[in-house]
């Protein structure tokens, strides 16, 4: 019996330090398991975006590197806040269709990402959103927020904070510590993260009329997140739930299709 005891007593003590081991390493690496920041980035002259120009932002003890193409009379500008992976640059064929339909569009990566330098964190991408949306207000246009994936918590926090006329959430997160309890749910996530991104928190002071769209097989961003998010939304306006839709899917399914009239409802007539 002692010895069955020094065994089980010996795999409790392995099972607790192989525990704390992955604590440990979540919390150091924790950046790097919660962000995509690399690839490559496409030049505008590579694009059919032909009025558009690059731009380049300070934004805190950095700067920010983007697109703006203004739009055409009585539209609005899109302030695009990216997702999680590479480079804003790679999505130029939704700023195209934005501007063949004669809106304009701020685009750009958050610190950290490949054509913006720096280190990538939560207050970095905060400011830098805020930042951008400052800029493009400055232009004198009104403002539309569209906030993909990752950039559904920036944009929901700068539309809690700044006044637009409509915010797009797609495939968002209820809070991004939502997903890394639904990812690893045998961690202490709540006591480790950093970067919790609040959505859930913020989206209570927007009074910007909201369309979240999700699809139903993201497996990155469950679409429950999508769901429960809109049930908190103040001024709610459409739920798009696209079956078998997956994280990267919306845009071939026909998101635009939704955005499109949404602009409209949302811009005074």
């Amino acid at each position: 019996m002692k010895l069955l005891r020094r065994i089980l007593l010996g795999l409790v003590v392995i099972a607790a330090v192989l525990y704390a081991a992955a604590v440990g390493y979540m919390y150091v690496n924790q950046r790097a398991l919660q962000y995509d920041a690399a690839g490559p980035v496409t030049p505008l002259a590579e694009t059919a975006l032909d009025g558009a120009e690059d731009i380049v932002v300070p934004s805190g003890d950095g700067q920010v590197h983007g697109w703006y193409q203004a739009p055409q009379p009585g539209k609005p500008v899109i302030v695009y806040f990216k997702g999680n992976s590479g480079s804003f640059s790679k999505e130029h064929e939704r700023y195209e269709q934005f501007v063949a339909d004669g809106y304009g569009f701020v685009a750009f990566d958050y610190r950290g990402f490949p054509a913006s330098p720096g280190s990538v964190s939560q207050a970095g991408i905060l400011e830098d959103a805020t930042t951008m949306f400052d800029w493009a207000a400055a232009k004198g246009f009104p403002l539309v927020i569209w906030g993909r994936s990752l950039g559904s918590g920036p944009s929901t926090y700068v539309a809690s904070l700044r006044d637009a006329k409509a915010l797009l959430l797609e495939t968002p997160f209820l809070s991004a510590l939502t997903v890394a309890w639904e990812r690893y749910p045998f961690l202490p996530v709540g006591l480790v993260m950093q970067d919790q991104y609040p959505v859930n928190e913020w989206i209570a002071d927007v009074a910007e009329p909201v369309l979240v769209a999700h699809g139903t097989a993201d497996l990155t961003i469950g679409v429950s997140n999508g769901e429960r998010l809109y049930a908190l939304v103040p001024n709610k306006d459409e739920l798009w739930i696209e079956p078998g839709a997956g994280h990267s899917d919306l845009w071939a399914r026909g998101i635009w299709g939704h955005a499109l009239p949404f602009f409209e409802r949302a811009m005074p007539q």
